[in-house]
């Protein structure tokens, strides 16, 4: 095993592989199923603090939108000049435009390995990878509900977590600038492309999804449709909460 290899199993899949089994020990009736619920959950609650930022810098990103356009149409003909000016308007308005990546970049670490967990962990020879405070199941029994085996596809579970990724993304498409005087603010081809391009993000995650789902272990999908439904619920609470609190600290003037 590589130096990184190694690096990567000791902050991530052996971390997970022994929540999972300490989850399981203690889940009513040994219900991996449940177990992977629980662990989804504790998952999104370590990272919320990451991806209420993200979160909240996206929304803020939309909001500069049309400053954005009107200041590319305006250095259309001077590239170097429009960086440094979306540069300095992103720093103005404390906007990281990267931001949009960060929810899924954070999501693949863990999202790899339990993949590995799935495939390699849930057997007796993964067992000695357990901490010392972690008790030794035995065997996992991969049966959840009694009919569910999460070792296996699930066309059910795939179709699910292409839906909750449908709502999930539909949530956060950037919208159209405002009108003035039946014009667009901005005029921009890159930026029409730009909404193309979201739109069509909208619905090529979700048929993936499905794609991916159909193929991997339920366990897998399990995890997916539940981490992307709890990301949509709190994208739902962080909207409702950014209405009902004071306005980010963005003025509506558009650039000379």
């Amino acid at each position: 095993m590589s130096y990184l290899g190694y690096i990567y199993n000791l902050i991530f899949y052996q971390p997970l592989f022994n929540a999972l089994v300490w989850l399981y020990n203690t889940m009513p009736g040994h219900d991996i199923g449940l177990a992977i619920a629980a662990l989804t959950i504790l998952i999104r609650v370590i990272l919320f603090p990451l991806y209420y930022k993200s979160i909240k810098s996206q929304r803020a990103l939309q909001q500069i939108q049309p400053k954005i356009d009107a200041l590319r149409k305006q250095y259309k003909d001077n590239q170097e000049k429009m960086a440094k000016e979306l540069m300095t308007l992103y720093k103005t308005e404390n906007v990281n435009p990267f931001s949009s990546c960060l929810p899924l970049l954070i999501q693949l670490p863990f999202l790899i390995a339990l993949y590995q967990v799935f495939i390699h962990g849930l057997n007796s020879q993964s067992m000695e990878m357990l901490y010392y405070f972690v008790s030794n199941p035995g065997t996992i029994n991969t049966i959840s509900l009694g009919f569910f085996d999460l070792l296996k596809p699930n066309i059910i579970l795939a179709f699910l977590a292409g839906a909750a990724q449908f709502w999930q993304s539909k949530m956060m498409i950037t919208k159209k600038p405002p009108l003035i005087k039946g014009k667009e603010i901005a005029g921009s081809s890159d930026e029409k492309m730009t909404a193309i391009m979201n739109k069509q993000i909208v619905y090529f995650m979700p048929i993936f999804t499905v794609i991916i789902g159909i193929s991997m272990p339920a366990g897998l999908t399990l995890y997916w449709f539940l981490t992307t439904l709890l990301m949509a619920l709190q994208q739902v609470w962080m909207f409702k909460k950014q209405r009902n609190d004071e306005p980010l600290n963005l003025n509506n003037e558009l650039p000379e």
